[in-house]
């Protein structure tokens, strides 16, 4: 009965986790299904054969099951992660099937996956289901940042989007966190490799902004000249920037005098008071900037405590930012934490002392242990409830302008 009741669960978990990925496919136009809005990622047909093709491929190594289309299984097995357009060049597909041969792909392998879950007796082995689950919504999000890069013509909004909160709070101060002992990581339950061993980190005090760093915030460092002025930057950044002529964030857009906010289905004005969405090399000029840095991995765990992560900006609700300090802060006075954003730490993504790769998805984490990616934390308002956990880390490059990132600083006296 227990074992009926846990693969009972994983399915219907199953159905509705598909059933939003299908809905963000829905929000696509027919016509852009070939499109490929992000140079750096596979067109978006990629995405719709990728999620089963991973799922299969994966119930292949652990079941002893063959493949039931070799060929399709290598076109969609895994996505690509170049570090610039001339890399990405290089994994370019001349021809990708149509779209009734990509269902008929897909709904063979969901068959199979259905099919495997009655076997579920345990929770060890359920943890392979979850690992599945987990990797799609993760790829949800990658969706929705691709899907931002479309002409608004090209897309469908939804109909169900939650008006916007107000903000409680006025941006720019800062609180004291008192030195003390960050847990990071956990000891058991399913987690990605790269969360293991649970372990405490000592952490001297420090101050932290009590809010992200707004789009009101940032502009200042903007008329301020700071993307002109190299002592702002490191040498790397610098030379990034300036090679791309990178002069404001990601998602704004100068017309006229005027700024303006390129959104996901309309372009609006520009929200002094939401959470301003940069890359890890804009979160760290702007640091310098201030005078703060970006805070360590550890110290936003220190931060954020037991902050609850029953409530925030995450799980759909509003398809975009809301004001900075829209919901109650933790326990130390932070507010957003959770949701509103993944924050930029200044933590190079790496392992813990004792990680173990995982064994049936061995390079999911260890192929970026390489230096050039940053640790992230919390959730932006495209993060599936189920990712919500403390000990969760994303990562990404520092140059990579798409995710939905945005960042708080922190000071020492």
């Amino acid at each position: 009965m227990i074992g009926h009741r846990l693969s009972e669960g994983l399915a219907d978990e199953f159905r509705r986790v598909r059933a939003r990925t299908e809905g963000i496919f829905d929000r696509v136009a027919p016509e852009a299904f070939y499109e490929r809005p992000i140079p750096l990622r596979h067109p978006i047909v990629f995405y719709a054969g990728h999620l089963d093709a991973f799922n299969d491929t994966r119930l292949q190594r652990r079941l002893g099951l063959a493949s039931l289309d070799p060929v399709l299984d290598r076109l969609f097995e895994r996505g690509i992660d170049p570090t610039d357009a001339a890399a990405a060049a290089r994994h370019r597909v001349a021809a990708w099937p149509s779209r009734e041969e990509v269902r008929a792909y897909t709904g063979r392998l969901r068959d199979r996956l259905f099919t495997s879950l009655e076997g579920v007796r345990s929770p060890e082995e359920a943890d392979l289901y979850r690992l599945l689950l987990e990797h799609e919504l993760m790829h949800q999000e990658t969706l929705l940042y691709m899907l931002h890069q479309l002409p608004y013509e090209l897309k469908r909004p939804p109909t169900d989007i939650a008006p916007l909160p107000a903000g409680r709070v006025r941006p720019g101060r800062m609180v004291e966190v008192p030195e003390g002992v960050a847990v990071l990581g956990q000891s058991q339950g399913f987690g990605w490799d790269n969360e293991f061993p649970r372990h405490e980190v000592a952490v001297p005090a420090f101050a932290m902004d009590a809010t992200n760093v707004t789009n009101g915030d940032f502009l200042a460092f903007v008329d301020a000249g700071g993307y002109r002025r190299r002592e702002f930057w490191t040498d790397r950044t610098w030379a990034w920037q300036a090679e791309r002529g990178v002069e404001h964030p990601p998602y704004w857009r100068r017309v006229g005098g005027e700024w303006r906010l390129r959104g996901m289905f309309a372009e609006t004005e520009l929200y002094w008071d939401h959470p301003v969405v940069v890359t890890h090399a804009e979160a760290s000029a702007y640091a310098r900037y201030v005078g703060k840095e970006l805070p360590s991995e550890a110290e936003w765990h220190r931060a954020a405590g037991d902050v609850p992560v029953s409530v925030g900006n995450f799980d759909f609700r509003h398809w975009s930012s809301v004001p900075v300090g829209a919901y109650p802060p933790g326990a130390h006075g932070v507010h957003d934490l959770v949701g509103n954003g993944w924050e930029w730490t200044r933590t190079p993504f790496g392992p813990f002392e004792g990680f173990v790769p995982s064994e049936v998805y061995p390079e999911f984490s260890a192929d970026f242990f390489d230096g050039a990616h940053y640790v992230m934390k919390g959730a932006s308002w495209f993060t599936d409830r189920s990712l919500v956990r403390p000990s969760l880390r994303n990562w990404f490059y520092w140059h990579y302008p798409y995710m939905y990132a945005t960042f708080r600083c922190v000071s020492r006296s």
